[in-house]
């Protein structure tokens, strides 16, 4: 989709992504791209009972923040022993200060 992935990981109940948007396209339209597209292979690979939640997180950073991210994303079964998936989110949202009501972020 033109874009780069720098990294991908994550553990049993969420992903991070880090890549650049592709010009082409707005955020919501790559998420739906990457989520189509994933959901299609891992069926193919006989898991059945697989499904993206309906939203997510989208977070830009600099150029000079690149590589702690991608040193974060390598480690994330370290993190999530000291801080779980939803803390984790929360603390996103209000680093990037996003308004949000609690109700719509977990399905």
């Amino acid at each position: 989709m033109d874009s780069h992935a720098y990294r991908i990981g994550g553990t049993e109940d969420h992903v991070h992504i880090a890549c650049t948007l592709p010009r082409i396209l707005c955020q919501s339209d790559f998420l739906k791209k990457i989520k189509t597209s994933s959901s299609k292979w891992i069926k193919e690979q006989g898991v059945r009972k697989f499904s993206w939640q309906n939203g997510y997180g989208a977070f830009s950073i600099g150029q000079s923040q690149l590589s702690q991210l991608l040193h974060y994303i390598d480690h994330q079964l370290e993190h999530h022993q000291k801080k779980s998936f939803e803390e984790e989110y929360r603390g996103l949202l209000k680093k990037y200060e996003i308004d949000y009501d609690e109700s719509y972020v977990w399905d």
